[in-house]
């Protein structure tokens, strides 16, 4: 079986004219490279998250997701057990051709775009606001999908000349309300999401779906509640760990990627698994 497609961490099977197997690896990339060294468990993680994600919002807006079970998938993928805990059956759908991010929070490249102008994708904010600082409402900024190299942020405007004004407002104001139903989920569970990224499709029938993974350490930022504290970085669930280790050691998106210590590996899967029990149980 060979892919139709091949992401940084996900592999994509076509299986009939409806339908798609997803199938999440442990491979992890940052700064849009993919590392040499696997996560282990971590493609496990990220579809069991996302798995709950989508039950959780399915009443917000419909998602694609069919199975998970892989004794019910069709023919040949029902005899792989290798697939158990890491791969979706899932309508296919007709994404669209952006990335839609949502921020709670101003981190990140946010906190570097702010302190520099005031604003963060061209939207200005309020003066005085300080590291890791809520914002009064969560803020959307759209970016392209590069097919090779770094995703380009773009306008709301830019958006809306990229897939028409009435899907864009659409799809905003689906990814803030899917944002905000999980941020107060998550929070009942000593964990903030300061911002995360989501991706929509049109089924057959035009109508607007949730789709690819769903409020994952791959695609957010989770942070410790308990730790939280504004005015510096905080402590997180994600990845930033990873990317934290990766610029100490002067890797920031040029390959070859170094291979990871064993200590970075299991420091790296043990946020992972944090993030997802307690989210999850």
């Amino acid at each position: 079986m060979k892919p139709i497609a091949s992401g940084k961490v996900r592999e994509i099977y076509a299986v009939d004219d409806k339908s798609l197997l997803i199938v999440t690896t442990d491979r992890v990339s940052a700064f849009d490279v993919i590392l040499p060294t696997p996560i282990p468990d971590k493609g496990k993680m990220l579809n069991h998250l996302s798995e709950f994600w989508f039950e959780f919002t399915k009443d917000i807006l419909p998602n694609h997701l069919i199975s998970t079970d892989y004794k019910t998938f069709p023919a040949p993928f029902c005899d792989m057990p290798e697939l158990e805990g890491r791969a979706m059956l899932v309508k296919k759908l007709k994404m669209l051709p952006v990335e839609c991010i949502v921020r709670g929070y101003i981190t990140g490249s946010g906190w570097e775009s702010y302190k520099k102008c005031g604003e963060v994708c061209g939207i200005r904010l309020p003066e005085g606001l300080q590291e890791s600082q809520k914002l009064d409402e969560p803020i959307f900024t759209p970016s392209t999908k590069a097919a090779e190299g770094h995703d380009e942020n773009i306008s709301f405007e830019r958006m809306c000349e990229i897939v028409g004004t009435e899907l864009a407002t659409k799809v905003k104001n689906a990814t803030i309300a899917i944002y905000k139903a999980c941020a107060d989920y998550a929070a009942t569970r000593g964990v903030i999401i300061a911002d995360t990224k989501l991706e929509f499709g049109l089924d057959e029938n035009g109508e607007l779906v949730l789709g690819d993974e769903v409020l994952t350490p791959d695609s957010s930022r989770f942070w410790d509640m308990a730790d939280y504290e504004v005015g510096r970085g905080q402590k997180s669930f994600d990845k930033q760990y990873l990317r934290d280790w990766l610029k100490a050691n002067k890797f920031a998106g040029v390959e070859p990627a170094p291979e990871l210590p064993a200590d970075v590996v299991s420091t790296t899967a043990a946020k992972y698994k944090e993030a997802c029990d307690l989210i999850t149980k």
